[in-house]
Parts: structure tokens; C-alpha cells; sequence
């Protein structure tokens, strides 16, 4: 039986992380062959794929899977989704045009700003955040659009700021490209605030000429993703994938730059457990645990 896994749009980060998963786990035999399916709306079409088993695994943001396990909207009803393993933590960022008299993310109260789609996922995250800094939706004007069509609105100059996620992105490329750029900081202490009220976001730090305009180190919050499954996907098929995840970062990391510092990403479990990896009280599935107690990551 084909082990199946939920991604994103072709040509989506997601999709693209699938298909060097795939080319991983179909080097073993218990596993081969992996079958890597699109999806139009990654997370949210995903958890449902799960919940009528559609799929084995889905590619999931971490501020998703506790909505699908507790039946909040835009879910129907409780999902029983686990937690397989991290995938990357992309980072979330306000990018405006070089030109700009913004110079932080405390600027943006009384601006334009592209969020994405309206009932996307990171409109979700601009909600988070944004609810963290005191900023209501009513202190800006929000712009829903989606990644290209607000990187041309951006360029433009119809808008004041774009929320981008992650790097490497081709729409963050090629408007780097484009017109000159910057990323928003954030003003002392507030990016502190923001990674202690949140679970699901970590500190990352984005490198100095990963796109044209960005001339320098510059820490930003980053949204954890994740390969999710669901209760009844078999211990062995879980522990499986999860073991040839752990085995092989560095060549994930070498298929796709998305996967870079993945290792890192399993190393809070040696000190806090199985609920370094629970977001949104969504519990390992008993299948990865046993994967990570094999790899010495668990030792309870």
C-alpha cells in the first residue's frame, strides 16, 4: 500500500518539501512507493484528508493542527490528528519597499498591508501577532491578496507592506528582483513578547543575502511546520517515516534549502520530552515516539 502524503499547490513550499521526503523514504522498502498529492489549500484540505483517510501524512503550519484536533473553525468537527515530526520553521515577515518611510513593524498602525487571502492561514497569523502587539485590524487596512498578487500591488506602491512567508519563496525572489526592499524589524523587546505568547512560532534568524535587499542578519518570528497523521495511521508506518526523517536531515537539507536546520528543530526534545513537539495539545503519535527513543532524542 502507497504511503501518501498531502502537500500544497504544485510548485507550493510544501509541495516542494514532499517531493524531497519522497525521495527519502522511497529508499526503504517498507515505505516505497510514497505518493506526494497536491492540495489547493494545504493545512486545513490536509487535517480533512487525514480525517478520512485519504492520506497517511500532510504537511501542516502548527497553528492549524490544534483547530483540526478541537473542531474549531474552519473545521466541521474534532480531528483525531498526532504529530509526526517538525518539517521547518518559516519565517514570518513584513517586507516593504526600500523606499519606505516604515522602519518597524510598530510603523504599520494606519497602513496598508497585504495579509494574504481572507480566510488563509496567514491572515490567521496576522491575527496572532498582531493581537499580541495591540494592534487591531481597525488600526490598519488590511489587504487581502494573495502572495503574487500582493507582491505586485507591493511593487506598485499601492500598498505599504506585504506579510511574507518563508524564504526561499520564488514570489520573494522575484520581487526582490523587481524593486528594492526591505525587511521590517522589530522594535526592543516586542519580538521577545510576541515568541513568549505563542507556542507555535520560534526565533529565526534571517541570513544576510537570502534575497536581493536583505543586507544583514535580522531576527524574525517563525512559524513551526509540520508533517501531522492521524490516530489510526499504524504505529510501524509512523515509526518508519519518522526514523528515516531523523536519519536523514542533512540530505533532506541538501534536496531542498527549506530543510535546513531541521536537526536543530529535534533537539528540545532530549531536555523537554514528547511536549517539545505538542503544539496546539496535539500529542506525538505513538509511532514517532517510538521513532525518537530509537534516534536517542526520547529517553522517557
Amino acid at each position: 500500500m502507497a504511503i501518501r502524503i498531502g502537500t500544497s499547490e504544485h510548485d507550493g513550499t510544501f509541495h516542494s518539501q514532499g517531493c524531497a521526503l519522497k525521495s527519502v523514504l522511497d529508499r526503504q522498502p517498507s515505505l516505497a512507493p510514497v505518493e506526494v498529492l497536491t492540495a489547493d489549500t494545504a493545512s486545513v484540505e490536509n487535517a480533512n484528508r487525514l480525517d478520512v483517510d485519504a492520506i497517511s501524512f500532510g504537511f501542516m503550519a502548527a497553528n492549524w493542527i490544534g483547530r483540526a484536533k478541537n473542531g474549531e473553525a474552519p473545521f466541521r468537527s474534532p480531528i483525531d490528528i498526532r504529530m509526526a515530526a517538525p518539517m521547518n520553521a518559516g519565517p514570518l515577515f513584513f517586507i516593504v519597499r526600500a523606499d519606505s518611510n516604515l522602519r518597524s513593524v510598530a510603523d504599520l498602525r494606519g497602513r496598508r498591508i497585504v495579509l494574504g487571502p481572507e480566510r488563509s492561514g496567514m491572515v490567521q497569523h496576522a491575527h496572532t501577532m498582531f493581537g499580541v502587539l495591540g494592534l487591531p485590524f481597525s488600526a490598519f487596512t488590511p489587504v487581502y491578496l494573495d502572495f503574487p498578487g500582493g507582491a505586485q500591488a507591493l511593487a506598485r506602491g499601492e500598498v505599504d507592506a506585504q506579510l511574507q512567508c518563508p524564504i526561499p519563496n520564488k514570489v520573494m525572489t522575484a520581487l526582490s528582483q523587481q524593486c528594492d526592499v526591505r525587511v521590517l524589524p522589530y522594535p526592543a523587546g516586542q519580538l521577545e513578547t510576541l515568541l513568549g505568547a505563542v507556542s507555535f512560532y520560534r526565533r529565526t534568524v534571517m541570513r544576510k543575502g537570502a534575497f536581493r535587499g536583505l543586507d544583514a542578519d535580522i531576527a524574525q518570528p517563525a512559524v513551526v511546520n509540520v508533517l501531522a497523521t492521524h490516530a489510526r495511521v499504524p504505529d510501524a508506518i509512523v515509526r518508519d517515516v519518522v526514523a528515516g526523517i531523523v536519519a536523514n536531515t542533512a540530505e533532506l537539507g541538501r534536496l531542498n534549502p527549506l530543510f535546513d536546520g531541521l536537526g536543530a528543530l529535534f533537539e528540545p526534545l532530549k531536555n523537554e520530552g514528547a511536549k517539545a513537539l505538542s503544539f496546539g495539545g496535539v500529542a506525538l503519535h505513538p509511532g514517532a515516539i517510538l521513532a525518537y527513543r530509537d534516534a536517542g532524542l526520547l529517553t522517557a
